[in-house]
């Protein structure tokens, strides 16, 4: 693929996106490959090179934030007749409920997903204090000469150390695919006001 198809199949894939940003974007990846030109590449090494055409849109999608691109979306393109203003504001208690609810669900979702990751957190930090707790009250108990009430707590203690490993990495597995996740939501929000706009 060379520039011209690059950067016109980059400006399509934009397209929802304010045109301000739109510009600045291809004015960017266009000096990008003219840079990689002047360095001995051809055109089509160059594109290449940079990737992808939707790698760089979804890449240049999750930079901007969403406010902005529903502040693109819902600036009108044009003045509203009466008639839309007056549905518009009869039907607000309506509209304005329905949207205010999804957005309260989709919130507490996501509030609780990261608060069984805080409770797994919670439980490994407890593992650990176990672990240390066990530990001391052994080798209090073997000072003390009881040797089984020693020997129970250091193999208590041991136990909670091995779960604390085993939670650490769960926990971290499963931060990870949170965080991942939640980019993915991200990214099919805002995508969802880039196909509005291309329909």
């Amino acid at each position: 693929m060379n520039k011209k198809d690059f950067l016109a199949r980059l400006r399509e894939g934009l397209s929802g996106l304010p045109q301000d940003d739109v510009a600045e974007r291809l004015t960017f990846y266009a000096e990008m490959i003219d840079d990689k030109v002047e360095d001995g590449l051809s055109e089509e090494a160059a594109v290449a090179e940079i990737g992808s055409v939707d790698k760089v849109v979804s890449q240049i999608v999750a930079d901007i934030p969403l406010p902005r691109l529903v502040k693109e979306r819902i600036t009108p393109k044009r003045r509203l007749p009466v008639w839309e203003i007056v549905l518009l504001i009869l039907g607000f208690p309506v509209w304005f409920c329905l949207l205010l609810a999804a957005f309260a669900i989709l919130f507490s979702i996501y509030i609780v997903i990261w608060a069984v990751i805080l409770s797994l957190w919670a439980a490994d930090v407890l593992c650990i204090a176990g672990a240390l707790g066990g530990l001391a009250a052994g080798i209090m108990f073997l000072c003390k000469g009881d040797w089984t009430q020693g020997i129970v707590m250091i193999s208590t203690g041991m136990v909670f150390a091995g779960l604390s490993i085993f939670l650490f990495f769960g926990c971290k597995a499963v931060s990870k695919g949170a965080l991942t996740v939640t980019k993915k939501i991200a990214f099919k929000i805002k995508s969802l006001f880039l196909r509005k706009e291309n329909a």
